[in-house]
């Protein structure tokens, strides 16, 4: 006869183990070790805990906060109105960007986007990827920036590709000559 197993005693122990962890933090964040306990002082007490470090010469030295940050104290029912900007990975630098007329006879025009103050780099290429000329290079703000460029004798029929390097990123726009 096969006997059946049960599993209440694993997850019993497994309970057991997770409140005395739960007991065990507690503790551990609740023991303070303040400058008043150690060397008699009197300081008023706040939401800071310290540690206490060994510096040169031997006398203790005072650590806020065990983390590397600087962390406001916490006052319950309180909320705060800072507001933080926070740049994450995929936002774009260099957005929307327009070139037209197309296919061009006399000029060239292009309306790009930045998000960000960076360097901006515009260049033409022929279809082989040489450069054939660069029509801007700076350092622009933040915003909308438009571009004509006169291409009278500068180039001859055919395709050309426009590349607009902004910071890291790169946006190549295919043009025709007439």
């Amino acid at each position: 006869m096969r006997r059946k197993t049960t599993y209440s005693f694993i997850y019993t122990y497994a309970w057991l183990v997770l409140v005395a962890m739960a007991i065990f933090m507690n503790f551990a964040f609740a023991a303070r070790v303040t400058p008043d306990k150690l060397t008699g002082t009197k300081q008023a007490k706040g939401d800071t805990t310290y540690h206490v470090t060994k510096a040169k010469g031997g006398k203790p030295s005072y650590l806020k906060n065990g983390l590397h940050l600087a962390l406001p104290p916490l006052k319950p029912a309180v909320t705060s109105s800072a507001k933080v900007s926070v740049s994450r990975p995929d936002d774009k630098l260099l957005n929307d960007v327009q070139l037209y007329p197309n296919p061009v006879t006399d000029q060239i025009n292009l309306k790009y986007s930045v998000s960000r103050n960076s360097n901006v780099t515009v260049k033409i290429m022929d279809v082989l990827g040489n450069d054939i000329t660069t029509v801007f290079n700076q350092r622009v703000e933040v915003g909308d920036h438009n571009i004509s460029y006169s291409i009278n004798n500068k180039l001859s029929r055919g395709f050309y590709f426009v590349r607009v390097v902004a910071g890291t990123e790169s946006v190549i726009k295919r043009i025709s000559v007439l």
